[in-house]
């Protein structure tokens, strides 16, 4: 039988179980948190008051924060992408009323739209930001879309945002401890319970992918194989600003999060073992010859990644990016 056609078996197999993954890793709408509850209250008589606490405490942060912190807003907020990419993955189906997994891309989808809305407020608000440059670069983002060679694959699809979903966990949570750090208990709390929102996810999608394993484990084992060899293709990658090409900002948005430890060479190599881990590569059973040499290539991966990364230097010379005016910056 066609690739094709087993993945799309495997789907539908597992849709049965997919209502069940929405009670476990998602939040009714009535219970999650929303912007609002991290943001000032308008209709509060001390809506002023509050902007002022948070202008004054975003005085504190350094440069390479803010373009962090933009970055990793503008990420969030180029979600249309993200929806519409999975919309088109092999057995997700939105057509003739949907199927249990498009009704998981839409449930996802409206958790993670409340990232990229509270953050954008919160840079709004902050009076660090130029957020006419910001907008523009998150309409760039979203108008140049992303293919992150996984094609309509859901296997290579899952990997993906397993990964994906890790990393961004590890990049909110690190900005948080940085707020934390700098007296800003406030942006802390907000960017730590999205972190927590990021870790559930990469929880469905790892358990996604576990339970493809357990059916369809050779098939599985090469996709994983090949999301691996050719790297995981952030978001970020295609950052641009006005009148720059496609992926231009990413080198030196990437210097700037690593220069203040929120995501490195490091991490990139640390989720592929987490992952590993996680699924259990190593006792996996069934394989045919292709995915056993499949997992063999998977298992040395992240040794060999480790001594690249070791000899990769990061430049200590801070980028001025037009998001933040440097006279704005600590």
């Amino acid at each position: 039988m066609a690739t094709k056609n087993i993945r799309l078996e495997v789907m539908q197999q597992l849709e049965d179980k997919v209502d069940g993954f929405i009670d476990q890793f998602l939040i009714p709408v009535e219970k999650i948190w929303q912007p609002t509850d991290f943001l000032p209250n308008s209709q509060s008589d001390g809506f002023y008051d509050e902007i002022t606490e948070i202008r004054e405490l975003a005085k504190e942060l350094p440069y390479d924060f803010w373009v962090v912190l933009v970055g990793d807003t503008i990420t969030e907020e180029a979600l249309p992408t993200y929806e519409s990419w999975l919309m088109d993955v092999e057995g997700i189906n939105q057509q003739e009323g949907g199927t249990p997994w498009s009704k998981w891309v839409r449930y996802w989808t409206g958790e993670e739209n409340r990232h990229g809305d509270v953050l954008n407020k919160y840079l709004y608000l902050s009076g660090r930001v130029n957020m006419k440059a910001v907008e523009q670069t998150t309409q760039h983002l979203i108008n140049d879309g992303f293919d992150i060679g996984t094609d309509q694959d859901p296997y290579k699809n899952f990997v993906y945002t397993s990964f994906q979903e890790y990393a961004t966990y590890v990049s909110h949570n690190r900005v948080a401890k940085l707020a934390k750090s700098y007296g800003n208990k406030p942006l802390a709390k907000m960017c730590k319970i999205i972190s927590g929102d990021e870790m559930r996810h990469y929880n469905a999608y790892s358990s996604f992918v576990n339970e493809i394993f357990k059916i369809d484990p050779s098939n599985m084992m090469i996709a994983f194989k090949d999301m691996m060899k050719h790297k995981i293709i952030m978001p970020a990658m295609f950052l641009r600003e006005a009148g720059d090409s496609l992926g231009s900002a990413f080198d030196e948005f990437s210097m700037a999060a690593q220069r203040i430890g929120v995501y490195t060479g490091q991490d990139y190599v640390d989720i592929m073992r987490r992952l590993i881990k996680r699924w259990d590569i190593e006792k996996i059973t069934g394989l045919n010859e292709e995915a056993e040499k499949a997992r063999d290539f998977v298992m040395k991966l992240p040794a060999r990644m480790e001594r690249i990364n070791q000899r990769i230097r990061i430049s200590e010379k801070i980028t001025h990016f037009s998001w933040v005016n440097p006279a704005m910056a600590k």
